[in-house]
Formats: structure tokens, sequence, C-alpha cells
């Protein structure tokens, strides 16, 4: 867990400013938490697959799909459930079960989150002509209520990750505030120390600006919470023959992550990847 900022360091952290109530809240919450990192980790070390369920803005950076790829490809993990959220949510589904169904993982359930728009975004080029309709698996029009079925219906805790704005969490836990005793939160949420790119100045940190309310309410939540702010998540840089190793493998769910990685640069930047 070095790697990953727990609660307390997080309330030390928004002393700083950026998220204080937060931290208030989290002070004043005295519940302990049933499920927990350590016990999480205990289960993925006896060989079991952790249940979860990834909440994301996929579609605006590109840094979402990367992180949806990589789960996929991490067998430890047993993937219950992929919600789109902070608005968008027919554009962010359409892009979730393209990726699922190009990864041979239709079993895997698609969540249509709050505020069902379908705008264009940075990777529409490679789901325009996708009719999200065709998805062979599951498609949940209600995203939020999926997330709550999908914990209160699990044998085992739920590890709930998000790594973009949470209106939906905040929804989901106004709905069943019951969830939160079977499962834990883990977010990619703030700046504490470091920046944007490692900058010693502490930045507005776009998932927590975005809808700061809803993650208050997250954080009121008595579950366990891990965070990775940009301290750590931040700072990856995959360049060179790493990245060209990336960038040459043959496999069908990396061909769409690198044909969604140029469109993403060609809406913004106008660039070509590197070779």
């Amino acid at each position: 867990m070095n790697s990953h900022l727990l609660r307390r360091d997080f309330v030390l952290g928004t002393a700083a400013g950026m998220l204080y109530g937060a931290g208030r809240a989290w002070c004043l919450e005295d519940k302990k938490p049933t499920f927990t990192a350590a016990q999480a980790f205990q289960a993925i070390a006896a060989g079991k697959k952790l249940p979860v369920i990834l909440d994301t803005d996929i579609g605006d950076d590109i840094d979402d799909t990367w992180a949806l790829c990589m789960l996929l490809k991490s067998p430890e993990l047993d993937l219950r459930l992929v919600v789109g959220d902070d608005y968008n949510a027919i554009y962010r589904a359409k892009l979730i079960a393209k990726l699922l169904q190009t990864a041979s993982r239709t079993d895997v359930p698609v969540g249509i989150g709050l505020r069902p728009d379908d705008r264009p975004g940075r990777q529409t080029a490679w789901v325009r002509d996708y009719d999200l309709a065709s998805y062979p698996g599951k498609v949940h029009e209600d995203g939020v209520q999926a997330i709550v079925d999908t914990i209160r219906g699990s044998s085992e805790p739920v590890t709930l990750i998000c790594i973009g704005p949470v209106p939906n969490i905040a929804e989901a836990l106004k709905r069943a505030p019951d969830i939160a005793e079977n499962a834990r939160f883990v977010g990619m949420h703030g700046s504490i120390y470091k920046g944007y790119g490692g900058s010693e100045q502490i930045s507005a940190e776009y998932n927590v600006k975005q809808a700061p309310a809803a993650l208050q309410a997250v954080f009121r939540a008595p579950w366990e919470i891990t965070l990775t702010p940009l301290d750590t998540c931040g700072l990856v840089r995959l360049q060179g023959d790493k990245f060209r190793r990336v960038h040459d493998c043959p496999d069908p769910l990396i061909r769409a992550l690198m044909e969604n990685y140029q469109h993403w640069r060609e809406a913004g930047e106008r660039r070509e990847l590197p070779p």
C-alpha cells in the first residue's frame, strides 16, 4: 500500500485547502469499515479473484481507456460491471461495450450512468458506427441501480474502482446507503503534495473539482477509502521501447487501445502516435 494514500493521509493533505469539507466529514465518521484493503490483498494472495466494479468517465482523456484495458488484463480481478460516469453516458457506454466486445468479455455488463447524453467526444470516431443495442452482453439502462444491485447481490465484498468524477456513486449511496457495508472504495482523486506532471504546486484535480459534492458524499460513507492521487498515478510515463512493445502488440484489445489513442490525439493535437 506504499503507493497509495489511505484515509488519514488524505485528511492531512486536505488541510492544504482543496477538499477541506470532505476532510472534515471523514474526521467525523467513526464507523469501522467492514471490508479493508488488507483483506482484499489477503484474498488475492490466497488465489481468489477480487470482485470489482469500474466507474469511469472514459472517453474524455485517454487514461481511462488504458485503465480499462489493464483491468481486463489483470487475472486477479473479477470484473462484475463497468459504468460510465460524469454525463454523456451513452457515448461512454458505447466505448465500454465495444472494448469489452473486442476483448471477448461480453460476460461483463455495461451500465449507462446518469445524464444519458450522446454528444461527440475525442474518441467518437472509434464508436461512430457502433450500435449499443448490438452488444451481446447485458446493458443496464439504469447504471446506478446496477451498481447497487451488483454490490447487494455479491456474496463477497466488492471493490469499487472509480477513476473519474463520482455522481453515480453519490446517487447509489443516496438510494442504498447499505452498499457501503459490502464494498470498499478505491479512487483516482485529489492532489496531496504534488500537482499535474509532478508539479510542486497542488492542483485542483479534475475528478474532484468536476463534482465535489458527490465526492464528499462518497467520503462520508462508512467504507474504507484508498486513494491514488496525482502524487502517484500522475507520474507514470510509458516511453521508448516500452511504449513500442505495447504499440506493436497484436492482441485485439491492445490494437483497439492504440486506435483509440490515435483518435484521441488527432481530436486534440492532430499528431500521430510515435512508431
